[in-house]
């Protein structure tokens, strides 16, 4: 099937790749040329759907097309569940991981937390011949007032998993795609991608 993925986050794209071997996964930007999408919605379910939305608008015409959106980010419950959906732009508007790691790492080290309970959200949308689907996946560890590791993207250099004593920067890919949050909702995708 051909997927066109509604994001323009390099990392979200691989892993929809990685996770998604039997599909042709393409990132909107190689259809649709660069659009800006606004997420101004109050949670990842509202944002994934319109991210799906927006895309899903420019390439209606191809009914064969599918196109499948994540929001995704952490939330902390010690400090507000931050940065929960700003995480991509929990520094500002097109802040590097770098950017956001450091505000997290600020805010944790403003409460004295050397580590602390975490878990990341993803929300999945697809919307296919006008119909739209979503999925919730979670993954649930600790995160901690540094980064360690190179591996991954966003905030993975500061989040260890349960069951897990090495962060998800440390980890390798195929072990992260068995348990990651983003694995967790694809699954259950995988499930309505098979039924259309």
């Amino acid at each position: 099937m051909k997927i066109i993925i509604a994001s323009g986050n390099k990392g979200k794209i691989k892993e929809f790749q990685v996770l998604l071997p039997n599909d042709e996964v393409i990132p909107f930007k190689e259809v649709t040329g660069d659009i800006e999408i606004i997420e101004d919605g109050n949670s990842f379910k509202e944002n994934a759907i319109i991210k799906a939305k927006t895309i899903y608008e420019k390439i209606k015409d191809n009914k064969n097309i599918l196109v499948i959106s994540d929001d995704s980010g952490i939330s902390v419950p010690e400090i507000n569940n931050e940065p929960n959906i700003y995480s991509a732009r929990y520094a500002g508007v097109n802040a590097a991981d770098k950017q956001n790691n450091a505000k997290l790492i600020q805010k944790l080290k403003e409460k004295n937390i050397k580590k602390t309970s975490a878990f990341y959200t993803a929300c999945i949308a697809i919307i296919y011949q006008n119909e739209i689907y979503t999925v919730h996946g979670w993954m649930y560890g600790n995160v901690i007032d540094k980064e360690i590791g190179e591996g991954g993207f966003g905030y993975d250099p500061m989040f260890i998993p349960n069951g897990f004593d090495k962060t998800l920067g440390e980890l390798d890919n195929n072990i992260k795609k068995n348990f990651s949050h983003r694995s967790n909702a694809l699954k259950l995708a995988k499930k309505i991608l098979n039924l259309l």
